[in-house]
Order: C-alpha cells, then structure tokens, then sequence
C-alpha cells in the first residue's frame, strides 16, 4: 500500500477507489535530468501517482497528476510512468483512469521529455479498443496534455477549476479570454464533443466509478453482467409521453431506471449512454426533439431534425461499443436533416461517420421506431438497411420518403386543398404508415409502446451468439 493520499493527487485516488485499495507502483521514480539545477528541485513521483486498485471490485490501474510538485509538469520519467501503466494494463486487461492536473510538458527538461511524451501517445493508441480509457480533468490540461483526453474513450471535467485547451484564449485570433474563454469545462462540453460530463470533483469521482460498472474491463471480457432484479417484462405505461425526450424513455425501458447519458451537452438532438437490460450492459443512441430537467419542466426543444453534431456523437458512440462488444439499441425518431449553414458545413462528413458506424458494428443492433422515420436521416439511424438485426415499430409510428402533406403538395402542385388533404391521406396509407413498411419487411414487429422493454430485451437474448462475418480488409477508412 501506499501513503499517496497525503498529496491531493492522492486524495483523489483514494476517493476513486474502493477503500484501500490503491497499490502504487514506481513511487521512488524521479526526475533525472541535472541541467538548470534541476538537482536542487524536490520530484517526489516526478510529480505523477501512478498504481492500481479496483472500483466496486473492478480492476482498474490509475495514474493522478501532483501539481504540487514542478506544477505537475511532465518530464520525462513521468510520461515514462504513465507508459509502463499502459503497459501492464494492456497485459492484464483492465481499464486506464487518467487524473489530470498538469502545468504543461517540463521545459528543463526539453526533447526528452517530449519524447516520453509521444510515447503516452504511442501506448494510448495501442490501447485504443483494447481497454477502456477514461480521463478525469481537475485543474489545467493544456497543449499537448489536450491530446490525451482525445485519446480516450470518456472525459469528465471539473465546472470549476477545469481548463482544457490547444492554444489559450489569448492566443486565438480576434479573440481574448474576456470574449470567450474556450478552456472552461462550459465551452468544452458544449462545443468540442471530448466531454462526457462535467460537476463538482465528487461528482465527477463518481461519475467515473459508475461508468466503470457499465464497462468490460477489455474487448474481450463477456462476463460483465450483474444480476437484474427487475421485471424483464415489466409493463412501461408512460413511455409513449417519452416521445420528445428519450433520455427519459431510455431509463424507463432500462432495468430499475438506471441509465448513464454521456456528452450530454453537445449535440443535444441526439441521446447517447448506457443502460442496462436483464442485467447486461447495451449502449443506446436516441433522437431527441425536447428536453425536460429533474422537475419536469421543458428547457429546450428541437425541430425533430438530425444534426451534424449529433450524427457525429453517436457515430463515435457506437463505434466505442462495437470494439468493446456491447450492443446497441436505437429509439428512432427523426423528420430529416438540419438545414441550417453552420451544419450543412458537416453533414455529409458527419451522418457517413455515423452510417459506416452503424453499418460496420457486429454487435447485436436493435432499432425501435418511435415517431416519425423519414428520408435517409431514417435511413442513417441504424435501420435494416445498413444492418439492424432487429426492427420494431410502435403502432402510430410513420416511415417513409417524407410527411405525407408535403409529399402531397410536391406531386399535386397548383391542387386545390381538398385534392392535397385526399392525396395526403392516401400516400400516409399506401406509403408512410407501419403497416405499410411492416408488410415491406422493413420492419419486424408492430408492437405497443408499453411492450417496448420486454420486446427489446427478447430481441438482445435471441441475438446473443450473434457471430457476423465481414469482408477482409486491414480497417475502414470513413
């Protein structure tokens, strides 16, 4: 065992893991570099707490920053150390947590250390896929130090003392801090898309231990199920007010209410966390058109389209759940594109990153169509089209080309509104009901809303040795 919880970087390990039960390890590393009288300069751990433990008896191996020492610069024994946890993660497959407190890379220290650094880039890559990479940011993650959430899988950052960026606000051009401070854990978590989720330090540790329970410990641990004591054909009777917002429907489908959104400030349009069902971790992805708070009340409200942001979001979603083998479920429900200029500059880019998600995820994929499915924004969302394994359907859900009333008016132009409100109505029967895409074979099962979490998690235990072969290739290149 260690005596680390003396510093603050300690303390945070300490509140981090289940109760001692940190082993440290490297905790006479220091710094080596003798020039500008680095000698004379204190470097216990060379500023970085390095070692392992578990959370809710999960093994995990945990590196935390000391700004205390050096200003919690990295120097090159302590990119060093942060290596060699990768390493032995790697070995025995268990997930990386990253606590960041860092000044910067340790100018005395020069290319060595940035050579130590790019091997923290190296190992992360490596790791990629492999096991879970989660980063905590509490006070500055500056520079290159930015990289490494980008690297990661989940990034959670302090409201407060958090500061994420590339170059500063000051450095931006036409910009200053007092304009717009781009580092703070607000402008981070709304406009970037690195963070999963920001609060108070507490609040933050526990975000990351609850994380870690939804998360196998590697790609190929299939073991990480808990018992479900919840009725697997429990009656959801007011999911179909769920409509609107579906992080709400998302917790109503899932065992005893649980769910864990993450990015939920950026791209709102689009819901994307983990649930589980009959005990077993599913990842979700989730149009949304409103947002209500904890009282209920509405806060915001979309127009039902999809955006670039959220194509984006859930496209990275998804591929994160594919190479850890949990499966997905999608709750549909979207009337087209966003049309507005600031997306139409990331569109195309964004919802082919999300269709080559979808389309080339193994994992066992559910989608259920719970309000409007138009044009190839219907077509985007995990649809049997690009491979859904299975397709549900709710009895006043509409699939099709487009609203029935603007299709009319496309192909009667200059027609009376009598002629338009008939042919309206017909091409809502012929082309745009349930039952017409159902008896197409584009959709599986007419079902009842209030069936939803019975059908859903029959659906993930049929398909549980699904086993999928694709063509040969070295990997994709959307």
């Amino acid at each position: 065992m260690s005596n680390a919880t003396q510093s603050l970087a300690g303390t945070r390990i300490a509140s981090l893991l289940d109760a001692n039960s940190f082993v440290e390890i490297g905790q006479s590393v220091t710094a080596r570099n003798t020039d500008f009288n680095m000698t004379e300069k204190k470097a216990p751990s060379d500023g970085v707490i390095t070692g392992y433990g578990v959370i809710d008896g999960n093994l995990v191996y945990v590196y935390s920053q000391d700004a205390s020492v050096l200003n919690g610069t990295v120097g090159e024994m302590h990119a060093k150390k942060i290596s060699r946890l990768y390493d032995l993660a790697m070995k025995t497959g268990a997930p990386v947590i990253g606590l960041i407190d860092c000044a910067g890379l340790r100018l005395q220290e020069a290319t060595d250390a940035l050579e130590a650094f790019g091997e923290i880039y190296m190992k992360q890559t490596l790791a990629s896929g492999v096991i879970p990479q989660i980063t905590g940011i509490f006070g500055t993650c500056g520079g290159g130090m930015a990289v490494i959430p980008a690297l990661t899988d989940f990034t959670f950052i302090e409201e407060k003392k958090g500061k994420m960026f590339v170059n500063t606000p000051n450095a931006l051009d036409g910009n200053n801090i007092s304009k717009c401070d781009t580092s703070i854990a607000k402008f981070q978590s709304e406009e970037t898309g690195l963070i999963d989720g920001m609060g108070t330090e507490d609040e933050i540790i526990g975000k990351i231990r609850e994380l870690v329970t939804y998360l196998p410990s590697n790609f190929e641990d299939t073991d990480s199920f808990v018992e479900c004591t919840d009725d697997l054909n429990r009656v959801c009777e007011s999911l179909e007010n769920c409509v609107g917002d579906t992080s709400i429907a998302l917790s109503q489908i899932a065992d005893n209410g649980q769910f864990f959104e993450v990015k939920a400030d950026y791209g709102k349009d689009m819901v994307t966390g983990f649930i589980r069902l009959n005990g077993a971790t599913v990842g979700a992805v989730a149009n949304r058109s409103e947002v209500f708070d904890a009282e209920g009340n509405k806060t915001e409200e979309f127009d039902g389209s999809l955006s670039a942001r959220g194509a984006r979001k859930a496209a990275d979603f998804v591929k994160f759940c594919d190479a850890f083998e949990i499966p997905v479920l999608t709750l549909t429900n979207v009337n087209g594109f966003k049309a507005t200029l600031c997306n139409e500059k990331m569109m195309a880019k964004s919802v082919g990153e999300m269709v080559h998600a979808f389309a080339d995820a193994t994992v066992p994929k559910v989608n259920v169509i719970i309000g409007k499915a138009f044009g190839n924004a219907y077509i985007a969302m995990n649809s049997k089209a690009i491979g859904a394994d299975m397709v549900y359907a709710w009895e006043n859900a509409e699939i099709g080309m487009m609203d029935a009333s603007l299709a009319a008016k496309i192909m009667y132009a200059g027609s009376d509104a009598k002629v338009l409100s008939e042919k309206a109505a017909e091409y809502r029967e012929l082309q745009s009901s349930v039952a017409s895409a159902a008896a197409r074979g584009y959709v599986d099962t007419i079902i009842s809303p209030a069936d939803t979490r019975k059908y859903v998690i029959g659906a993930f235990e049929m398909l549980f040795t699904k086993r999928e072969e694709r063509p040969s290739k070295k990997h994709g290149t959307v």
